[in-house]
């Protein structure tokens, strides 16, 4: 019923948006008039209007050319491996006439789409030939596909690096630190030869015990059984995936929001003002932002209770509690592959400390193979995009790269 009503809610917008979008399209016929204040009142208007709203495909990369050096180097995707549930995605490039290392880009699925790390993927496409997990949207992979959970995850991660063979890195962000140590992990428990040659963890819940914040309270306020109940809902006949209970990514976008809503609305009014006062350029950077933000995937209903209970809930990886397919995840495995671990100093879903905890786990790792950078002045984002990130992280990661490739 909640996806359902969801989907009558916008059904019924739905006229109102294309007439707003044909009207913005009319915009150049009236030429001189439409700059006068009351109709770029009146467009603006429309404008925030018709691009508040969701959509549920996957925004494109655009990522077409990187500088490499002093070159400026064509870029093209190409799906290596094709899942049921995400794609094995690489940022191919031609004219690189020395090989760079590859590092797999492992994404976070928490109701966005990879494209969220559109800008991490850029900047390591200077030094490096890049892949990423490319989750797909649940309400889009058929029934008969199967189920996907916590330990499906982990085996997509380790059935990538297989794929990739020997020498590749590793780059998790956020939720995904979890099951990408585990992958590691057994990976290295395995003497599997795809082992990545480094790991570097981002701004993820490695032991959200360590300083909990709003996100970790919010997930241990209900019980499992709450979330279940209240929170998974059925895709409705007209997709693909119809049928299949999952998490929408409606849901927690609206979570998300209702954690910064006033700087949301301040966001908006800002566009609308942008607009009406015909400041394009500076309103096209806020549009861009939220045509991402607002772009949302459903999880499938196993991932996302077995994420709540066995990382947020139990914190099964801290306590040594993890099993994978009936086997003990053991980090301590891990004896070959280099750990950098980052945090943000004003992260405040994933706080200072819940990254580092991957270092006490690893006990097979000599010192010379850990290092940690807590990076001043950043929130949850800015630890993977923005200038902090490029001028600042990105040196660190570089440089554990080139150390161990």
């Amino acid at each position: 019923m909640l996806y359902s009503g969801y989907q009558a809610w916008n059904d019924m917008l739905a006229p109102a948006r294309f007439g707003a979008q044909v009207a913005l399209g009319m915009r150049d016929r009236l030429g001189p008039f439409a700059d006068f204040a009351m109709p770029r009142r009146m467009f603006a208007l429309m404008d925030v209007f018709q691009g508040a709203q969701l959509s549920h495909r996957r925004p494109a990369y655009n990522i077409d050319a990187v500088q490499c050096g002093n070159a400026m180097v064509a870029v093209r995707e190409e799906v290596v491996l094709d899942l049921p549930f995400g794609d094995l995605l690489h940022f191919a490039k031609d004219e690189v006439e020395t090989a760079q290392p590859r590092v797999l880009v492992v994404a976070p699925m928490s109701g966005h789409f990879s494209t969220l790390l559109r800008s991490t993927v850029a900047t390591l496409l200077r030094d490096h030939d890049v892949y990423i997990t490319d989750w797909k949207n649940a309400r889009d992979v058929p029934l008969e596909a199967g189920r996907f959970g916590f330990e499906d995850y982990v085996d997509y991660v380790i059935r990538f690096f297989q794929e990739l063979g020997m020498g590749a890195h590793l780059l998790s962000i956020c939720q995904p630190c979890v099951p990408a140590l585990a992958a590691v992990a057994l990976m290295a428990e395995d003497k599997d030869p795809a082992t990545p040659r480094t790991m570097t963890l981002m701004g993820g819940p490695i032991d959200v015990r360590v300083a909990p914040t709003v996100v970790n309270d919010l997930a241990n306020e209900r019980s499992i059984e709450w979330f279940e109940q209240n929170l998974i809902s059925v895709v409705p006949f007209r997709y693909a995936g119809r049928g299949r209970e999952v998490y929408p990514g409606f849901l927690q976008l609206a979570a998300f929001m209702s954690m910064n809503l006033e700087r949301h609305g301040a966001q908006h009014r800002e566009l609308y003002q942008l607009l009406a006062d015909g400041k394009d350029v500076e309103a096209q950077k806020i549009k861009d932002f939220y045509t991402e933000y607002f772009a949302v995937l459903d999880m499938t209903r196993e991932f996302y209770l077995e994420t709540v209970d066995m990382v947020f809930q139990r914190a099964l990886l801290a306590k040594g509690e993890l099993m994978h397919r009936g086997r003990r995840v053991n980090p301590g495995a891990i004896h070959r592959t280099a750990l950098l671990t980052v945090e943000g100093e004003k992260d405040d879903v994933c706080a200072v400390g819940q990254t580092a905890a991957a270092h006490t786990l690893c006990t097979g790792l000599r010192p010379h193979l850990k290092r940690h950078h807590l990076q001043p002045g950043v929130g949850h984002y800015g630890v993977f995009s923005g200038s902090k990130w490029e001028k600042q992280v990105y040196p660190q990661v570089r440089n554990m790269i080139l150390a161990m490739n």
